[in-house]
């Protein structure tokens, strides 16, 4: 599929294999302009389960606003480059961020205001500066942003939360931001308009935005849960280069949010990877606003916290999977399924493994069905299990079984990766490592020749 953009390139846009979603163009007014901008909305790939993919992304829960406009702090071009997104009422909030020790002063300063505040009332996202290894006078300005921001919402600052992507070592360009912010807060609206606004506003490298919405009965009560994320280069398990930012209108206990959001979390973002760097500024935020008049949620062991618990799962494993699509010059997504092991850490270990291997990645690209790249990777995620139960397949194919090789048609699984990308589709790895309960997944890309070319002209 060819999706023609005005003002902008022709850009080839194929479905995952399988997509049943709605695939959409999103187009943005530009603050300034007469100009609109427009980005293809990525494939969100979500499992069956008592739950429907809505519109909405961010503002779909209740008592949620977004907002995305052009503030001049890109370096080039005219692309939405401030989102902001809001809630009506004090929202119990929850946060997970980069383990890279050269955090970025947004994040630093997140982790605070989250220490000494349960409740938060903003997000704001600028894109073209990462306002990382600035030093204190980027955290100042971190500061004097919030601030500004919360002065204009009339809440305080510390339930203000700052998210940035882009240059590592560039302060924020506090000018055009503090100028923007007032044209920003006015245009904050609860429509699936102001969601896809914010969702593009916080991109970079990325192809396509990432915005999923969906809807459950929780305990008889309808409930939401929405998001937006971006990421396409620097991303690997940990978090890296992805700044996310969730909604719903559950009621929940500030301690068992967060304890929700970091193992949805460590289900999703923290199992994919697409290039092995881990970045500076990795953020998740997920406000949660109450407004859906459930039953409050003060458990995680009862129904009502399990059912949430999947519903939160299922829209950050949806977004995850749909920044290792967009990987820097991938043609493909690689998802690992692992089996058999022990737990669900483990699991997910060896499956973290594999889809981070680079020389798997290569050989995906190159379409050779080379199983012993599988195989190795398997065995280097510092997880024992017996090798003589090893199984290896890939899509259906069976390349190993009992730790042997198997006999199989070379052709035809080459065949399988070249239609995978062809279509921008998805690879299929599947591992057992024994007879245990433990069950993960991890998500990827392929590594081709384009993505060095994105990444060695980054600066210049």
């Amino acid at each position: 599929m060819f999706v023609c953009l005005p003002h902008c390139v022709c850009v080839k846009f194929t479905p995952m294999q399988g997509f049943k979603g709605d695939m959409r163009v999103r187009a943005v007014s530009v603050t300034g302009s007469e100009m609109s901008y427009h980005i293809p909305a990525a494939p969100i790939f979500l499992p069956q389960g008592p739950w429907k993919q809505i519109p909405g992304g961010v503002t779909a829960a209740e008592g949620f606003k977004a907002a995305g406009m052009y503030g001049g702090l890109r370096a080039k071009g005219e692309k939405p480059d401030l989102a902001l997104v809001t809630c009506d009422v004090d929202a119990t909030s929850a946060g997970a961020f980069t383990t890279n020790v050269v955090a970025a002063a947004p994040v630093l300063y997140c982790k605070k205001m989250l220490n000494i505040s349960e409740t938060a009332r903003a997000v704001l996202i600028n894109a073209g500066q990462a306002n990382a290894a600035t030093g204190d006078a980027g955290y100042q300005d971190v500061i004097e942003c919030s601030n500004a921001l919360a002065k204009l919402l009339r809440t305080k600052p510390e339930e203000v939360l700052i998210e940035s992507t882009g240059v590592i070592g560039q302060r924020v360009k506090k000018g055009p931001l503090l100028e923007s912010l007032p044209k920003l807060v006015n245009s904050l609206s609860s429509s699936t308009n102001g969601a896809d606004g914010a969702a593009v506003a916080i991109t970079t490298t990325d192809l396509v935005s990432k915005s999923v919405a969906i809807e459950s009965q929780v305990g008889g009560t309808t409930v939401r849960v929405g998001g937006m994320a971006k990421g396409s280069g620097m991303i690997h398990p940990n978090m890296a280069t992805m700044l996310g930012v969730i909604t719903t209108d559950a009621i929940v206990t500030s301690d068992v949010w967060r304890k929700m959001v970091q193992v949805a979390v460590n289900r999703s973002f923290n199992q994919i990877t697409v290039d092995g760097d881990t970045s500076t500024n990795d953020a998740v935020i997920a406000l949660a606003s109450g407004l859906s008049g459930s039953t409050r949620i003060y458990s995680l062991n009862n129904h009502e916290a399990k059912h949430l618990q999947q519903c939160l799962d299922v829209v950050m494993q949806g977004l995850a999977k749909s920044i290792a699509w967009d990987g820097e010059g991938a043609t493909c997504l690689i998802e690992v399924t692992v089996t058999g092991a022990d737990s669900e850490a483990e699991a997910a270990k060896i499956a973290r493994s594999i889809a981070s291997s680079s020389l798997v990645k290569a050989a995906v690209y190159g379409r050779d069905p080379n199983w012993g790249r599988i195989a190795a990777a398997a065995g280097y995620a510092g997880i024992s299990f017996d090798q003589s139960k090893l199984q290896v397949l890939l899509g259906n194919i069976l390349l190993m079984e009992g730790g042997e090789p198997q006999s199989f048609h070379r052709h035809a699984a080459s065949d399988y990766l070249e239609k995978a990308g062809e279509t921008h589709g998805t690879v299929e790895i599947s591992v057992s490592v024994g007879d245990g309960p433990g069950h993960g997944q991890a998500w990827g890309c392929d590594l081709s020749y384009d993505y060095v070319k994105i990444n060695a002209e980054y600066t210049t």
